[in-house]
């Protein structure tokens, strides 16, 4: 190299270094300043959530998404993953061209054939538009969740998909329109059929039970990589009725690190770092609340904003009688009637009870979602019979709001109805953008338009009571630009969001609270791994341009919010703003 280049490098090198010096500075002064201290609590007295007369807003998002929705989890793309079962070998959407078709043996006909269609698809949230999947190893009841790198993981399911670990997504997989299903046969220790797969604080995921697996297993971070054995659980194998009553048990991490395992009737609390039960739990009497007799269950909001130790509560709804899966199985179908009851308790007390309160209307099969403002909403199912191929009808199209912070006779509001059906294998998932995206339904063997009910491949959107637009002149806007993104255990995070002007100058800092969701994996009426968790906010600022800072505590540790991502929430007295998906580090 002559003289004359390296002069010239070195001149291009630094006339780079002060952009890249003027582009920082730049952004740095371009962050808004904030001079203007917003009362906290001990000045400023909380204000109840703005009121409403809305009953929700039901719209037809999709006619046709393809792929009857069994099991869907949202990932930060801002995309819905979705598949069905594969032994069917049918839904309403055709794998792309070029993609290779999916050779099999017909079971009934011994003949060599070949699957054309697509099993799952990747739903776009902003296009309403659907890219056809390839899964092979059937995926019919299995589990899931999301990984902290954002990697979807799936595990079990049916005959040829029983022991298959399956990866979507992620930094070490795939991006865009090449991305599509990476499938490991035989990884699991035991073939797991309506198991339920758990994030824990450190990030791994846990597979609990399964159809005839008394046990549980640990899944390693290596993609592809074996488990290294199955703990066997006597708990599944004691909670088993004739018609087993103990598939998909609800499981869900506790705040202090401990997993809350309910089955049939009876929880208990396991350690998962010593494989030890730590405690049991009083029966929940009433009923079976697990598949086939499938009730619902969520742990209610964290709540970090408060001065009072961390507590875990847990909630579970619905179902029906011990023999009611055996009773719709007969030649003469009985349809009994779903549990009307709905039973909390607090897991971390050192005496725990469960409190029991009836919900608007009988449901079995349906979703409990948890809000961005911290209520619930019960969504989905039917009224009678249970779980399984034409085992229920009567379907319950009323949505019931669930406000946890109320008096007990006072937590529930009937929503608008739904003119769909979304009966046995129906799916819900709260957006970034505050509504309920709902699919699925189908309670055939195989996809059938005609009939009583029939298989749903429409995508509907419930906009809940706080989405009126007459609320909008209340809703918080979130900075994405200047609002902390990466998060950290216990390190403050500061939100920069505007509200309309007129109303700026009436806000207290405890009008505002900041809530993260944990996306979970959902299917068979049951959300696995989510979370939601209110933290506690320090300080609050604003500026003559009618922006706010929030300053917040991130939350302390992974047994109260496990890493990965989640989707940030500003929430003015009940009205969320649009979520913002931030990452916490392990």
């Amino acid at each position: 190299m002559t003289t004359f280049h390296k002069v010239l490098l070195i001149v291009t090198l630094l006339s780079l270094s002060c952009l890249v010096f003027v582009v920082e500075a730049k952004v740095k002064k371009n962050h808004p300043t904030f001079e203007i201290p917003i009362p906290g609590p001990d000045q400023g007295i909380p204000k109840p959530d703005f009121e409403t007369n809305s009953k929700g807003l039901w719209e037809i998002l999709s006619i046709n998404s393809g792929v009857s929705a069994m099991q869907i989890n949202l990932m930060p793309t801002n995309k819905i993953v979705v598949y069905d079962a594969t032994i069917f070998r049918i839904s309403r959407l055709l794998l792309p061209k070029g993609v290779p078709c999916v050779p099999f043996q017909d079971l009934k006909s011994r003949e060599d054939k070949v699957d054309c269609f697509a099993h799952s698809m990747e739903y776009d949230l902003a296009t309403n538009q659907v890219r056809p999947l390839k899964v092979t190893a059937d995926p019919w009841c299995s589990g899931g969740g999301l990984a902290p790198d954002g990697t979807l993981i799936s595990t079990g399911g049916f005959l040829d998909g029983a022991k298959t670990i399956r990866y979507y997504g992620g930094p070490a997989g795939c991006k865009g329109a090449n991305c599509d299903w990476r499938e490991y046969n035989n990884a699991l220790q035991e073939a797991r059929w309506y198991g339920t797969q758990v994030i824990l604080a450190n990030g791994d995921f846990i597979v609990v039970g399964g159809r005839r697996a008394f046990s549980y297993e640990y899944l390693p971070r290596i993609e592809g990589q074996r488990p290294l054995k199955p703990y066997f659980f006597p708990f599944l194998y004691e909670t088993s009725d004739l018609e087993e009553n103990n598939l998909y048990p609800f499981v869900h991490l506790s705040t202090d690190g401990n997993l809350f395992i309910f089955s049939n009737n009876r929880s208990l609390l396991l350690n998962p770092a010593t494989n030890k039960v730590v405690r049991t739990f009083p029966v929940l009497n009433g009923g079976s609340r697990n598949y086939p007799a499938s009730g619902m269950s969520a742990l209610l909001p964290i709540n970090l904003a408060t001065n009072e130790p961390i507590k875990a509560e847990v909630i579970v709804c619905g179902g029906n009688s011990h023999d009611a899966f055996y009773l719709a199985e007969q030649k003469q179908k009985v349809f009994q009637p779903a549990s009307i009851d709905c039973n909390r308790m607090v897991i971390t007390d050192q005496i725990a009870r469960w409190e029991t309160e009836d919900m608007p209307s009988r449901r079995i099969m349906g979703d409990c979602i948890i809000l961005p403002n911290g209520q619930l909403l019960f969504i989905n199912g039917a009224q009678r019979g249970t779980a399984g191929w034409w085992d229920a009808d009567t379907p319950n199209l009323t949505p019931a709001l669930y406000n946890p912070e109320k008096l007990k006779g006072q937590r529930f509001t009937q929503l608008n109805p739904t003119q769909i059906s979304r009966m046995y294998h129906s799916t819900s998932a709260l957006l970034p953008n505050g509504k309920i995206w709902v699919a699925g339904s189908n309670t055939h063997d195989t996809y059938k338009d005609v009939d009583q009910f029939p298989t749903e491949t429409r995508v509907e959107g419930f906009s809940p009571p706080y989405l009126d637009p007459a609320l909008d002149k209340f809703r918080p806007i979130i900075d994405e630009v200047f609002s902390t993104k990466n998060l950290k255990y216990g390190h403050k995070l500061e939100t920069i969001f505007k509200l309309p002007q007129d109303i700026n100058n009436n806000v207290a800092k405890n009008d505002i609270k900041i809530t993260m969701y944990f996306p979970p994996f959902t299917t068979h009426g049951y959300s696995m791994s989510q979370r939601l968790v209110v933290i506690k906010s320090r300080t609050m600022f604003k500026n003559v341009q009618g922006l706010f800072s929030i300053e917040s505590l991130a939350p302390p540790s992974g047994e109260v919010a496990p890493p990965g991502y989640y989707i940030l929430y500003v929430v003015h007295r009940g009205v969320p703003s649009k979520g913002m998906w931030v990452n916490i580090e392990e």
